[in-house]
């Protein structure tokens, strides 16, 4: 036997020992990708959930005789303003921490509304099958065939901009992935044997639905979720960079990136460093989704 086979065979006898909760509680923190990911989301909740202590001004407050001021590390800086000011005279870095309340937020509010609607129609659709397959189905279809941002760009404009508009929007159009994803799933979980039983023993469809089926798609919805979270993100600031999203002085990452682009070529920091926190925010939900992928796979895989 080699020394692989013996290594192998040493993590299987290991793991066999290990109660379910530990081999996930292992698996998790043996994941670089996963735990990247979700330190980058804390770090970013942290800061926006202590905004108000951590911003050094008000990120509304204009100062006009201090505009445009580079950030620290740059000729010409004042040190009261550590990344700078905008058009407006208003320090920089309390807009970037602010910012994180309004991506988050949205960003949260789209992916539970896209879940509430997603995870409902394909449930419905993968257990009843059928008409109701059918008809869910062809609502898919028409949902996949429209243009995803100009029909949200149509939308805000005709009700009108506000937080609360895009975060109804946003989630409204963005459930598609749940329902293929939960479908496919039901279809598969209702031939198993547990369901039958339930089924025999007189349980009602809700009550299977309720307390068989949901359960055993946690853990794709809580996946989905995460990747959701950034898709949402990046709706927002799309709809804000193009004026059709959170509208001025609320401080959203997008609309200060549409607001610095006129000036991005001699003030570059105007359009760099809320694109860096964008990136930042959607790639910490990609990999705490992609880690929990591999996490809940049966295979627990950990690359």
């Amino acid at each position: 036997m080699t020394d692989t086979q013996i290594s192998t065979t040493g993590v299987e006898a290991e793991m066999t020992l290990l109660t379910p909760r530990q081999i996930f509680r292992k698996r998790l923190l043996s994941h670089t990708g996963f735990l990247i990911g979700a330190g980058l989301i804390a770090t970013i909740a942290l800061i926006a959930l202590f905004a108000p202590l951590l911003a050094p001004h008000d990120p509304y407050a204009q100062t006009l005789s201090a505009r445009m001021l580079p950030p620290i590390w740059a000729e010409g800086s004042n040190p009261d303003y550590l990344l700078g000011t905008d058009q407006n005279g208003r320090d920089y870095l309390s807009r970037l921490i602010y910012g994180t309340r309004v991506s988050i937020t949205i960003g949260i509010g789209a992916a539970c509304i896209g879940m509430l609607i997603g995870v409902t129609l394909g449930v419905l659709a993968g257990y009843f099958g059928g008409i109701v397959d059918h008809a869910i189905s062809f609502l898919l279809t028409a949902q996949l065939a429209l243009p995803g941002l100009l029909l949200a760009m149509a939308l805000v404009f005709i009700i009108g901009p506000s937080i609360w508009v895009v975060i109804g929007i946003v989630g409204i159009l963005h459930w598609t992935y749940y329902l293929v994803v939960t479908r496919s799933a039901t279809q598969r979980i209702r031939s198993l044997d547990f369901v039958a039983a339930a089924v025999a023993s007189g349980a009602t469809p809700r009550q299977v639905i309720w307390h068989e089926i949901l359960p055993n798609l946690f853990s794709q919805i809580i996946v989905i979720f995460t990747f959701e979270l950034g898709i949402a993100i990046l709706a927002e600031s799309s709809l804000s960079f193009l004026g059709v999203g959170i509208q001025p002085p609320t401080p959203s990452w997008g609309l200060m990136i549409a607001e610095g682009k006129q000036a991005m070529f001699y003030r570059p920091w105007l359009v760099v460093l809320p694109g860096i926190c964008l990136f930042l925010l959607v790639i910490g939900a990609n990999l705490m989704g992609d880690g929990l992928r591999d996490i809940t796979s049966p295979e627990g895989r950990n690359e």
